[in-house]
């Protein structure tokens, strides 16, 4: 086994020095206490002051043998956020010729490993831990002075990329939409709410989508799931000149809030979740998902709800500012290569990848590409 143990500085990582991987797998941590059968959940409004939260990871990857060189490459928990995510470590074991912790340019943290040709059941199993806290922007107290980013971060998180094109019908689209706002919360917040008013949740898209704006605005077709929906907000405000960001991540518990369509524990295979943020200069990053509103539309029993109803009003509300942190934040990037791949680069990095003699595995059916994520909540 390769043990890990990175944890970071501070009270919260103090004394949480990560078991064997045998050991945290067999379930000794005590549950959080649950909230009564009957009980009426609290109304939807995540917010920092509701405290700190421990969760646990499991990825296990077995991809099927063959006869030539086997690689993979998991992601793991990357963005130390003081105020809402800590990364508490990793620890992996295997039986890969190699097994070890990677760093993509921009940020990406993951684990690579490579399997010699004809290997008997390849195994790779990596357990993470991490805190997270609810997220939640008071928007009447912005700070007394304007915040700024470095330059190299604005120019990063205003740039161009594959898939989030700045120019063109999505510049014309953005320039329509802020058309008369004065400050850039006005800015941000009218891009949102056309989102929500504008697009809709597509069950039939695999996976979370790509996140191609300039086709969805081409062909007028509006429709996607999160990595759709949030990259047309991410590329809109960056044609807008605001930073913004894709997070790219996981669900890992369900809802404190009441809300089936904004969670999922245990099995987390298909639980993939991407977000994003906006640079305001009163309010540094600000959380926003207009994908999940839509979701609530179409999934929140009994499902296609209408736009004025309550669990609808209060999700486009709160959507605009907070994030209930039952999910995990991986990274950032955009258009990575992965290392030691022949293969072209992958708009990002979400779920885990493989290869096979060169050829790309279908990261999209983890039954093909055999991998199971497994989440609980620690004490």
């Amino acid at each position: 086994m390769n043990r890990r143990n990175f944890l970071r500085a501070g009270t919260l990582a103090a004394g949480l020095a990560l078991p064997v991987l045998a050991r945290a797998q067999a379930g000794h941590a005590a549950p959080l206490a649950a909230p009564a059968p009957n009980a009426e959940p609290p109304a939807f409004a995540p917010t920092p002051e509701s405290g700190w939260r421990r969760f646990e990871l499991v990825s296990r990857i077995e991809p099927l043998p063959g006869s030539d060189t086997l690689r993979v490459w998991v992601p793991l928990p990357s963005m130390h956020e003081t105020a809402w995510q800590r990364p508490m470590g990793s620890l992996w074991q295997g039986n890969a010729a190699l097994m070890q912790q990677m760093r993509d340019p921009s940020g990406a943290e993951m684990v690579y490993a490579e399997w010699a040709p004809d290997t008997a059941r390849p195994t790779l199993e990596i357990l993470s831990r991490f805190a997270t806290r609810d997220r939640g922007t008071d928007f009447a107290r912005p700070s007394a002075e304007r915040l700024t980013l470095p330059r190299a971060e604005r120019a990063l998180y205003t740039r161009a990329t594959a898939l989030l094109p700045t120019d063109g019908i999505v510049r014309d689209t953005a320039r329509d939409i802020v058309r008369g706002a004065d400050t850039d919360e006005d800015k941000a917040r009218a891009i949102y709410e056309w989102i929500v008013d504008n697009t809709f949740r597509e069950p039939k898209v695999r996976g979370c989508g790509i996140g191609d704006v300039r086709t969805m605005l081409e062909t007028g077709n509006l429709s996607g799931k999160c990595a759709d929906l949030n990259a047309l907000y991410v590329g809109l405000a960056r044609a807008a000149g605001l930073p913004a960001r894709d997070v790219y991540g996981l669900r890992v518990a369900d809802s404190r809030f009441g809300y089936r369509s904004l969670g999922k524990s245990g099995n987390v295979s298909k639980a993939q979740h991407c977000r994003a943020e906006v640079f305001l200069e009163r309010f540094g990053w600000v959380p926003v998902d207009p994908a999940d509103v839509r979701k609530v539309v179409l999934e929140e029993p009994p499902g296609m709800l209408s736009m004025v109803a309550p669990k609808v009003v209060a999700a486009r509300k709160q959507l605009f500012g907070a994030w209930e942190m039952n999910w995990l934040a991986y990274n950032d990037a955009h258009d990575l290569r992965l290392p030691h791949s022949t293969g072209k680069e992958i708009p990002f990095l979400m779920y885990p990848q493989g290869e096979h003699g060169g050829e790309r595995f279908d990261s999209l059916d983890p039954e093909s590409f055999s991998y199971t994520l497994t989440a609980r909540e620690i004490a």
